[in-house]
């Protein structure tokens, strides 16, 4: 759902309009705010690294243009008894079918479940408002984004962090990704479900990259073969936190 509610509103949301604090003063000194790509991270739980967030509106639609903010730290948050509020107009629909339902301030305001909600983040990076307070979210709503970050293409090393996520070290930098909804994985190996690197490249190109089409299962599974970062190479968006595709290249760390 992420990257296509961003190409469905991004013809009609322009630049300019008005900033939004990534903190809201609440009555409660403790109730803090977090705009950004949230990723699930176990049941009833997800993580979100906080943004800056910049509310676009143009003929009606709203969207917001999130920013990196130098040292943000990520933040995991219990969502089970969270009020939560979709972009969609119904609680099962994966995708906005040429309908939103935002409020004023364009956030997503169609009432829905905690189990609504793990839903959508199943898909991958999900754009949102988070109110929280102790480890705990207190309200979260969807909110659509008017520019969707590019991806880019890098070689480094990768290591499992879980079922559904890794760390990525390239360029001297290191990033943790979660599994896009269009997850690919492409394999030297003869079969999908073989050891990271067993047996002979009988699928690799002359650049020693994995050319047999897997999923996001085989990769988790081959991961979990070995224990220390392998070399790939990754298509993967810093800014939201994603990756969409891995080669498994020819070669060892």
């Amino acid at each position: 759902m992420r990257r296509s509610l961003a190409c469905a509103t991004a013809a009609v949301l322009a630049a300019g309009a008005f900033a939004v604090p990534a903190r809201a003063a609440t009555p409660s000194t403790s109730l803090k705010v977090a705009y950004g790509y949230a990723w699930p991270d176990g049941k009833g739980h997800l993580r979100i690294v906080p943004k800056s967030a910049t509310l676009v509106k143009e003929q009606g639609f709203l969207g917001y243009r999130l920013k990196s903010v130098a040292g943000a730290k990520e933040v995991r948050l219990d969502y089970t008894r969270a009020t939560v509020g979709r972009v969609t107009v119904a609680c099962d629909l994966k995708e906005t079918e040429g309908q939103v339902a935002l409020d004023a301030k364009g956030l997503g305001r169609t009432r829905c479940k905690p189990a609504d909600l793990a839903a959508s983040l199943g898909s991958g990076a999900t754009p949102m408002r988070v109110e929280y307070r102790d480890g705990r979210a207190v309200r979260v709503n969807e909110i659509l984004i008017s520019n969707w970050p590019n991806s880019r293409t890098a070689r480094g090393t990768i290591q499992r962090v879980d079922d559904r996520t890794v760390l990525f070290a390239t360029g001297g930098k290191t990033y943790k990704l979660g599994y896009s909804y269009m997850m690919y994985f492409y394999r030297t190996t003869a079969r999908c479900k073989d050891g990271w690197l067993a047996g002979r490249p009988v699928s690799a190109d002359r650049n020693g990259l994995g050319t047999r089409a897997c999923d996001a299962e085989d990769l988790t599974r081959a991961l979990r073969s070995v224990r220390h970062p392998v070399l790939a190479k990754l298509r993967y968006s810093p800014e939201t936190g994603g990756v969409d595709e891995v080669w498994e290249v020819y070669g060892d760390a």
